[in-house]
C-alpha cells in the first residue's frame, strides 16, 4: 500500500528562499532542511510554476505570521 504524500512549502525565513516538495515523510523531511542533512531539494511540479508572489500569498493566507510549523506535525 502506498505511503501518503504530502506537499509542502517551507521558507528560510519571512520572504526568504521557498523550498517546495513532496515527501511521504514530512517530519523527517522538515529536519533534513532545518538541519541541511540532506543535498539541495526537491520541487512538486505544479507548484514549481507558480510565481514566487503567488506562493507567498499561498502561505500568509494559511500562515500570516510566518510561523515554524514544525512542532505541530509530531513525530
Amino acid at each position: 500500500m502506498p505511503k501518503p504524500g504530502h506537499v509542502y512549502i517551507l521558507a528560510s525565513k519571512r520572504n526568504g528562499t521557498l523550498y517546495v516538495g513532496v515527501t511521504s515523510n514530512l517530519a523527517r523531511r522538515i529536519w533534513e532542511h532545518k538541519t541541511d542533512a540532506a543535498p539541495g531539494f526537491t520541487r512538486e511540479k505544479h507548484i514549481k510554476e507558480w510565481k514566487r508572489a503567488w506562493k507567498i500569498r499561498l502561505i500568509e493566507s494559511q500562515n500570516p505570521d510566518w510561523r515554524d510549523l514544525y512542532e505541530d506535525i509530531g513525530p
